[in-house]
């Protein structure tokens, strides 16, 4: 019984890593594509060649590598806390 219902809990987070892990690619992936397509069509109006493109495109991806690490480090903290109230449980 029990076992059956552990193996359940850790399919389930195995599955909700996976849909985490395709959000956070296509995230980062598809966010600055779409901001390099608006730079690149402010460039075209304003006849700057790349900068706009480069720009945007540079700056959203540094922002959603800083959001992800901050996310990252916050998931480690919660989880080394867990880890350190589990582990001064008094076993028995």
């Amino acid at each position: 019984m029990w076992s059956s219902r552990l193996d359940l809990e850790q399919r389930r987070e195995l599955n909700n890593g996976f849909g985490d892990s395709l959000a956070k690619a296509v995230e980062l992936t598809l966010t600055p594509a779409i901001f390099g397509f608006l730079g690149h069509l402010l460039d075209d109006r304003l006849g700057t060649s790349p900068l706009f493109l480069l720009l945007l495109a540079l700056f959203t991806f540094a922002y959603i590598c800083w959001r992800s690490w901050g996310s990252y480090e916050r998931r480690m903290q919660e989880h080394e806390a867990r880890l350190h109230v589990t582990s001064r449980r008094p076993r028995g």
